[in-house]
């Protein structure tokens, strides 16, 4: 079942999508490791970011883009009911808009010392 973002759906008709999509083959196996790889790739940077709080080496524009477009991937995760798209791009959303958080702090912060 696909889920339509135009059309509502009842709580019945979500729970079992959602119920459905549990029984996992070997390509949501693949499709939950490998998201699990990508997002949690995220981690150390976010970890060095927040513990030293120097972002000279992250890119603003691009982890504007980047954190939109990770948003997007979410938008169409759900709409295809695919959880392991959701799921890691929530995750990795979070952890990217943490980093850009910092950025955005350190870079104001800099334009007031200068």
């Amino acid at each position: 079942m696909v889920l339509e973002l135009n059309k509502p759906m009842q709580p019945a008709q979500f729970s079992q999508s959602i119920l459905e999509n549990l029984n996992m083959n070997t390509t949501d196996i693949i499709g939950y490791f490998s998201a699990f790889l990508t997002t949690f790739a995220f981690v150390p940077q976010a970890y060095h970011s927040w513990k030293t709080r120097d972002l000279s080496g992250v890119s603003l524009p691009m982890y504007s883009m980047f954190s939109a477009g990770v948003a997007g991937w979410i938008v169409y995760g759900v709409s295809i009911a695919s959880w392991p798209v959701v799921a890691a791009n929530v995750v990795t959303l979070v952890l990217s808009c943490a980093v850009l958080w910092l950025k955005l702090q350190h870079k104001s912060k800099s334009i007031e010392t200068s």
